[in-house]
């Protein structure tokens, strides 16, 4: 697969509006897909942050493989990054990020303090992907529907800024990813994901990938899911075929519809009814890591 060259004009937009916002928050909310978390990290968000204080919150965590998101946090906190896992169901979990806030800026509050300036509320900013639950997240720390969401990327597509309770104000952005997607692994988990327009990859590409991926680290996720007693020999096709015929996708002629096979894959995957399933894991990374070919805060990129 070559590279995915995949940049709209208001994600252009997006992100010069970011830039300009930038200069009036005290810190950053970068939100990652816990299934994916360095594949959805945009190496552009580092040079608009700069050295501001950051969480990075680990979105759809109740989707995501316990023990590999465990790895995840350990890895990040590794490189004193700030991270944790969100499940915006959990009101536990939602309601830490402005705790943690104030502590990252404790020492900014007490300068201020010294100079006879009074700190009023926390302004954030929130940073991530599209379709990474930036909207719902907002929603369930102002406890009401300040920001619109959607189940597709591009949803959000202007800046508001949100008051959650007394102590923070919250800057809502649109999605951006970066102009090109030179990994084919980390376009696809993204696809998979949902952050990526399906007119960009073919949901059979999308699909195989997935499909593969799954018989390699979750082989009981597809049995139990699909009621298979033993895999087909081949790469990936012959998986999807067999998936699409116990689900039913025929065509006149008793062929398969490939399209309606991953559109079901797909499904399942989002929505978690195949199980708790992570899409990388730090060891995936770290070989990259070792050898100083890539840097843990921008353009890490995953060995093949």
């Amino acid at each position: 697969m070559t590279t995915i060259q995949w940049f709209p004009g208001h994600m252009a937009k997006a992100r010069r509006q970011v830039e300009e916002k930038i200069k009036k928050v005290d810190m950053v909310l970068e939100l990652l897909d816990a299934r994916l978390p360095l594949s959805s990290r945009n190496p552009l968000i580092d040079r608009l942050v700069g050295h501001r204080p950051r969480i990075l919150l680990m979105m759809k965590s109740d989707l995501a493989d316990d023990a590999v998101t465990d790895g995840w946090i350990r890895y990040f906190r590794g490189r004193d990054v700030e991270a944790m896992p969100i499940d915006v169901g959990n009101r536990r979990q939602v309601g830490e990020i402005p705790r943690i806030a104030n502590r990252l800026l404790e020492q900014k509050k007490a300068a201020l303090e010294r100079k006879g300036i009074r700190f009023h509320r926390i302004r954030a900013m929130v940073l991530g992907i599209p379709n990474v639950g930036k909207s719902t997240l907002i929603n369930r720390l102002a406890g009401r529907s300040a920001a619109k969401t959607g189940n597709r990327p591009g949803v959000t597509r202007g800046q508001q800024w949100i008051r959650v309770g007394n102590t923070m104000e919250i800057l809502d952005t649109p999605g951006i990813l970066w102009p090109k997607l030179e990994d084919p692994h980390v376009g696809l988990r993204l696809a998979a994901s949902g952050a990526i327009r399906e007119e960009v990859l073919p949901k059979e590409d999308v699909a195989l990938f997935l499909l593969r991926y799954l018989r390699e680290r979750y082989p009981e996720r597809l049995r139990e899911r699909y009621r298979l007693e033993e895999f087909p020999s081949a790469e990936g096709a012959d998986l999807l075929e067999e998936v699409g015929r116990r689900r039913g996708c025929m065509v006149r002629g008793g062929a398969i519809d490939w399209e309606k096979a991953a559109e079901i894959v797909l499904r399942d995957f989002r929505s978690g009814c195949l199980g708790r399933v992570s899409l990388e894991r730090p060891e995936d990374w770290l070989e990259e890591d070792r050898e100083g070919k890539s840097d843990e805060n921008t353009g890490d990129r995953p060995r093949n």
